[in-house]
């Protein structure tokens, strides 16, 4: 409890004192790394920090630092990938990068990875650890039943070591201390999650979670993806998991030597475990797999993951499973930094907002004020990218109710990075603002004149999905594309769904998500068919499993991966055209 005390009060202090904290850590970046290439090319080799106040050094950082993109910084980050030593970024030199999934930019990208990067993941999981605590307490010696997966590490040409943030972070010391320290431990061995096979993985994940089913006190993962995933898993591999259970074996689809090991080593025959578990999955499956699982895991006191943004889709069938089980959103953060922690575990996803830790890196937030447009209706609609930037402004300089873009200065090269998150301030914590997350600035379907978000293509999909209640179906998983190769473009969405839709229903719901995009450059665009008909497009049952399984071939982590939300890639359109099944074109619009 002391350990749990101590990181609380440590980060009440910093948040009290955020914008002092704010510019100590300035300091110590720029301390840390003036003698680098890029951070010397702007503020010179022969700076005297020590010279310069608080204040003085931000404004002279801030004046003669530019605002960056990924695309400004990714010919230095090449360099040294291909092996320069010298101090390109930082001082230190960086013998590790990290690779996104490529999901959100359509291609993975390189960002520099050190030690600093697995300690702030230890901190802030310590952190939060101990707010959760507060309000959902649980035993000491209890386990975690964790979907979490890593993915091979490889070298760049340089020599380098790469991959996911995530497989760096469980091949870290600071995870195997969290394994050591934690009140509660992972079902699973380390031999599980670093196999680089979901498929075995997860089978493995169920198994050792039925295992210690009365033991499990949360169920986790990086994203709320993964867990959705391994319980549609489960529920056609209950049957096995429990004759393995029964017989003490493992089954035979289980071929990697080291996992098979170690998981062999928890079995034991354990008929009357299988049978319990057998008479719930026989409940379950009559009613459809609600509150699976309370049923299975009867001392689980929430799920805890990243339910944000693209996850958001995800949380009713979470929901479906979980029944009566809280559910608790995951910190905040991407590739290039941990942004903020969340201090209220009670409140939804939906309505989550994260406390900046002033200490992980500089946050500088870009004012966006929206265009205000009328549409047809003389209704005042905003679009999520009409976007007028005001300056950059300091973190204690931040206003309630405004929305930002999030701009990083990082202990690991980073600097004025724009992260392209646009965040709202819900408040603040003492002196720190809580953000809740609103979109990537980022378009994801434009044809000409139209703009829309993943946001705007989110509540999109989910007016017309509602339709769905109509029936027994559900919507599984989506994309889209921006059709531009015949004219007049038009916006192709696809649907996974399971279960059976009549064709009127679903020829309504293409009808309402394209009436629901209020973007007025859309809006005028389809009235005048400069933009033609929405089409919604039916794909077959497993198609998005062979999407993500192609991003797991290309190196992409099972925690780290998310549905695109719209696609340009060839081959994922192929994959996509060729699953299509049932074809239908919006009428929203017509004469």
């Amino acid at each position: 409890m002391a350990a749990e005390d101590d990181i609380v009060e440590w980060f009440e202090a910093a948040a009290e004192t955020a914008g002092a904290v704010q510019s100590q850590t300035l300091r110590r970046i720029i301390e840390s790394n003036l003698g680098s290439e890029y951070l010397g090319r702007w503020l010179g080799g022969d700076l005297r920090v020590q010279d310069l106040s608080p204040a003085e050094l931000e404004s002279l950082f801030t004046s003669a630092v530019p605002l960056a993109t990924h695309a400004d910084l990714e010919p230095y980050i090449q360099r040294i990938a291909h092996g320069d030593a010298s101090p390109v970024l930082t001082q230190q030199p960086i013998t590790m990068l990290s690779l996104s999934s490529g999901t959100t930019g359509g291609r993975p990208k390189y960002v520099p990875f050190t030690r600093f990067s697995s300690q702030s993941t230890l901190e802030i999981f310590r952190l939060a650890a101990a707010y959760r605590s507060r309000v959902f307490p649980i035993r000491s010696g209890g386990r975690i039943l964790e979907f979490i997966y890593s993915s091979k590490q490889f070298q760049t040409k340089g020599g380098l070591m790469a991959g996911t943030a995530t497989t760096h972070y469980f091949a870290s010391e600071e995870f195997k201390t969290k394994q050591r320290t934690t009140k509660c431990f992972t079902c699973s061995p380390f031999e599980v999650i670093s196999a680089g096979d979901y498929q075995q993985s997860t089978y493995c994940h169920l198994l050792l979670g039925l295992l210690f089913h009365e033991e499990v006190e949360f169920v986790a993962s990086t994203f709320a993806y993964s867990i959705v995933q391994a319980l549609t898993a489960f529920e056609e591999l209950w049957e096995e998991l429990c004759e393995d259970m029964r017989q003490g074996t493992l089954s035979s689809k289980i071929s990697m030597p080291t996992m098979r090991k170690a998981v062999v080593e928890n079995l034991v025959p354990n008929p009357s475990l299988a049978s319990k578990i057998e008479r719930e999955c026989e409940g379950l499956r009559r009613s459809g797999w609600c509150g699976l699982i309370p049923r299975v895991w009867p001392n689980a006191k929430y799920i805890y993951s990243i339910m944000t943004g693209s996850m958001q889709p995800y949380l009713r069938k979470l929901r479906h499973y979980a029944g009566e089980v809280p559910l608790v959103c995951a910190e905040y953060g991407s590739t290039e930094s941990w942004i903020g922690v969340n201090l209220e575990p009670l409140n939804p996803p939906e309505r989550v907002a994260f406390a900046v830790i002033p200490t992980f890196s500089y946050f500088e937030f870009i004012p966006l004020h929206k265009q205000r447009k009328q549409d047809s209706s003389s209704r005042l609609v905003t679009t999520d990218d009409d976007f007028e930037e005001g300056q950059p402004v300091p973190l204690c300089k931040v206003s309630v109710g405004q929305q930002y873009e999030i701009v990083l200065t990082t202990f690991t090269g980073l600097y004025r990075y724009r992260l392209g998150d646009v965040v709202e301030v819900a408040g603040f914590y003492k002196g720190t603002p809580q953000l809740t997350f609103v979109c990537r600035r980022k378009l994801v379907l434009t044809v000409n004149i139209d703009k829309n978000t993943e946001r705007d293509l989110q509540l999109a999909v989910e007016k017309g999905s509602c339709l769905l209640s109509r029936t027994k179906a559900e919507l599984v998983d989506f994309t889209s594309h921006a059709e531009v190769a015949h004219h007049p473009g038009h916006y192709v969405i696809y649907w996974e769904i399971k279960g059976e839709v009549e064709e009127g229903v679903l020829q309504d719901c293409c009808r309402e998500m394209d009436a629901a995009f209020v973007d007025q450059g859309y809006v005028v665009s389809r009235k005048t068919s400069s933009i033609g008909p929405l089409e919604l497009r039916i794909v077959d049952t497993g198609t998005f499993r062979k999407i993500m399984e192609h991003f797991i071939g290309n190196g992409t982590a099972m925690s780290q991966f998310k549905t695109p939300r719209c696609t340009t890639n060839q081959v994922l359109l192929t994959i996509l055209d060729c699953c299509t099944v049932k074809r239908f074109w919006s009428t929203a619009y017509s004469p």
